[in-house]
């Protein structure tokens, strides 16, 4: 005594409700937009200002020597003592094809601390550095 409810057939629906799925595809794009940006952010520093300018997008692959005002070492985003800069530099370094190396100094650094981390990069055989600065305000990146 079995009792058919819809339509009457065997005809078996077929279509995928996709409602919910948007729904939560949506709420891991905001969240990863929302994380994103707090996991890139490394020391927080005020970078000078430069006209001349040129934009190169950050890698992971990429080597960083931040600078804060107190004087303070970073090398890829972690506090070195400055006596250990030097093993720090040598041991991100290793393995890596590219011996670019990005200097963030704050802009109220001591230059004495600057010039450290440098002459601790020649140490360890980096003759390629580049000096990160913010563009000036309304000046064209790229130096145009």
């Amino acid at each position: 005594m079995a009792m058919q409810v819809g339509g009457g057939g065997s005809d078996i629906k077929a279509d995928i409700n996709v409602t919910p799925l948007v729904d939560v595809m949506l709420v891991l794009l905001i969240i990863v937009m929302l994380v994103a940006p707090l996991v890139q952010q490394g020391v927080s520093l005020t970078l000078p200002v430069a006209a001349n300018t040129s934009d190169h997008p950050e890698t992971a692959d990429q080597t960083t020597v931040a600078i804060t005002v107190d004087g303070r070492f970073f090398v890829n985003a972690q506090q070195t003592p400055e006596t250990e800069l030097r093993p720090r530099i040598e041991e991100a370094l290793e393995g890596k094809k590219e011996r670019l190396v990005l200097i963030k100094a704050d802009v109220e650094a001591e230059y004495g601390a600057v010039m450290h981390a440098m002459d601790e990069l020649r140490a360890v055989g980096i003759e390629d550095m580049a000096l990160i600065t913010d563009p000036r305000p309304g000046s064209q990146a790229g130096g145009e």
